[in-house]
């Protein structure tokens, strides 16, 4: 087991939870609705802050926007690479804080829908809390405003996929996290750069010491010197491998109703169990074939039984 059972029960339930919020916040703005087996188009709000995404009216379209959501995520790969590389600290602090900002705005805005203002009032919750988590360390903010983020992200990307390009955006991703895991080791460069350098994590980030570590401390208590140090463990699950799980779950939702979606849920969390339970001690793993793994077994699942 990667982490003790603890650890990794805390970061299960809050994957679970972004999950269920994912779905809840994708649900709110969605334009379609499975009733009684048929999807049928419905009236939702709009994306706030200028994030309205182009209306699909008919099934190729997703396919000819596909490409340019390929692009757009090789893109954002490439910039972020360029700037660490370059250690361009303020950029990508500035550009962490918008993408916070902006995704926990349409986030809590899905929870003030009776409100009048409701997008000015969530991005006056917002902003005070993507300055905290970019500018100012706090652990219990930073895993906070990580349950909402990823659903405010999703929301946008959700109306312009639907099931057969999620599935080959599952698989593309799942080959670029086994290549930058284990074959480039760039997902580790960036990933110590951005904790170590820029104090900054997207994805659940839990410390803890392990018992050998707490043994060690209790024996030391009351005559530690300043040169003693304790080594402190960290638990972490990347962002990527909280959204796509949320996307897929939200297109299943529009398209074939809650059950599927929550089969795509659990199937996903399953996936990630299983990576927990079996993955060894202070080695990387990439967690999306996993997941990616879990989500298929839950489609096919949902479609067999459901």
């Amino acid at each position: 087991m990667k982490h003790n059972l603890k650890i990794t029960a805390i970061l299960l339930a809050m994957f679970l939870i972004t999950q269920f919020i994912g779905l809840y916040v994708v649900g709110h703005y969605s334009k379609t609705k499975v009733v009684d087996g048929e999807v049928q188009n419905v009236s939702a709000p709009e994306l706030p802050y200028g994030m309205q995404t182009p209306e699909i009216k008919e099934e190729k379209e997703f396919y000819e926007v596909f490409p340019s959501i390929i692009i757009a995520f090789a893109i954002a790969v490439f910039l972020l690479f360029i700037l660490t590389k370059f250690k361009a600290e303020f950029i990508l602090k500035l550009w962490f804080f918008a993408v916070v900002a902006i995704a926990l705005g349409i986030s809590f805005n899905a929870f003030l829908p009776q409100l009048e203002n409701s997008e000015i009032i969530a991005l006056a919750i917002a902003l005070p809390l993507a300055f905290i988590k970019i500018y100012r360390i706090n652990f219990l903010v930073h895993n906070f405003t990580e349950l909402f983020v990823y659903p405010g992200i999703a929301a946008v990307f959700v109306p312009i996929l639907n099931l057969w390009t999620i599935v080959a955006l599952l698989i593309i991703i799942s080959a670029y996290d086994i290549w930058a895991v284990w074959h480039s080791g760039i997902m580790q460069k960036m990933a110590k750069y951005q904790i170590n350098k820029l104090r900054i994590f997207p994805g659940f980030f839990v410390p803890y010491i392990s018992k050998k570590a707490l043994m060690k401390l209790k024996k030391l208590k009351g005559k530690v010197k300043k040169t003693k140090r304790v080594k402190v463990n960290i638990a972490i699950l990347g962002g990527g491998d909280i959204i796509f799980p949320i996307i897929t779950s939200g297109i299943m939702l529009k398209s074939a109703g809650i059950w599927h979606a929550l089969f795509v849920i659990f199937g996903a969390a399953a996936g990630l169990s299983y990576l927990f339970f079996f993955a060894e001690k202070k080695k990387f793993y990439p967690a999306m074939p996993f997941i990616t793994a879990g989500i298929f077994a839950g489609m096919v699942l949902g479609y067999f039984l459901l």
